[in-house]
């Protein structure tokens, strides 16, 4: 009995021992991964506030020390790129909101109502979406300066307006071809989410005597606020650091009405090299917009992200 007793001490003894081990090399290798994909974040950040000299002579992961510490890169890519910030949301907030919802109604009009053709529409929502940019860009810039030329249509308008300058009419182009390019990615993701729903719940309006836009106003629209905040961070993540439309679209890095993606590759650099800190604090201040909207709706992100499960 005594040897039965010490040897199922023993067993537990080595049981405890294994599994703290096997828990210990878990969490180490966690620390690792976690390190690992940390550190060029960390190191963008300390060079950000460096001196060009600290950054030459110092570790890049090191932080700055007295004599290295500088606030003046994040002031001269503040200033660099503050026009662009403007004329980045003035184009990607709009574009953004009429994606979405002009994706959220073509969905509801495939999914849960019925008429004809509805799978011949869907097959062109699908080739929409996988059409190349490089294939649109020539008739894209053809279309928007030669045969429909809005952006001088509309310049007297943007004139007229408060906070805005004629130029800012140049980026209406980019904004009606980034809701085009949109309007499908959006349709599939709400149409997947709409699938998923009750059809009691149009079933009951129908019998209440209501329409298909009062239904899509009453019902569909408030449950789908969820899904909304999942396509709104992924459609506006897209069209904010979107560079080939831009680039196609605007004629230049040096124009006024220049987005963020077409200035920020030449903030930093001069004929004598780059300057890596005023480099790297452009580069997190250009994505401190996308940074802003995903906490605003990470609410709504995480209950659309259970729904989708």
């Amino acid at each position: 009995m005594a040897s039965s007793s010490s040897d199922q001490t023993f067993d537990v003894a080595s049981f405890v021992e294994d599994y703290s081990l096997y828990r210990i090399s878990q969490y180490v290798l966690v620390v690792l991964f976690i390190g690992f994909f940390l550190a060029p974040l960390e190191t963008g950040i300390m060079t950000a506030f460096k001196t060009n000299r600290a950054v030459a002579e110092t570790i890049p992961l090191m932080p700055p020390l007295a004599e290295g510490f500088t606030l003046d890169n994040m002031t001269f890519a503040l200033n660099a790129l503050s026009g662009a910030f403007f004329n980045s949301l003035f184009m990607a907030i709009p574009a953004t909101i009429g994606s979405v919802l002009f994706g959220s109604m073509a969905a509801y009009g495939l999914t849960m109502v019925d008429w004809r053709g509805q799978l011949g529409v869907l097959v062109l929502f699908l080739i929409g979406i996988f059409l190349p940019y490089q294939a649109v860009l020539v008739p894209l810039a053809r279309f928007w300066n030669n045969i429909f030329p809005l952006a001088s249509m509309v310049e007297p308008l943007f004139i007229a307006l408060p906070f805005l300058q004629g130029y800012h009419a140049n980026l209406v182009p980019l904004m009606i071809t980034h809701i085009a390019y949109g309007i499908p990615i959006c349709t599939i993701l709400f149409r997947s989410y709409y699938q998923g729903l009750p059809s009691s719940y149009v079933e009951a309006a129908k019998i209440d005597g209501a329409s298909i836009t009062k239904i899509y106003r009453r019902i569909i629209l408030p449950i789908s606020k969820p899904m909304f905040g999942v396509v709104f961070i992924y459609q506006f993540t897209q069209i904010y650091n979107e560079f080939l439309f831009a680039f196609t679209l605007i004629t230049g890095s040096d124009t006024p009405e220049a987005v963020v993606t077409l200035i920020l590759p030449a903030v930093g650099a001069s004929t004598s090299g780059v300057d890596f800190g005023i480099r790297m604090s452009a580069a997190f201040l250009a994505a401190l917009p996308t940074l802003i909207i995903y906490v605003a709706f990470a609410e709504q992100f995480a209950k659309g992200l259970r729904t989708e499960a």
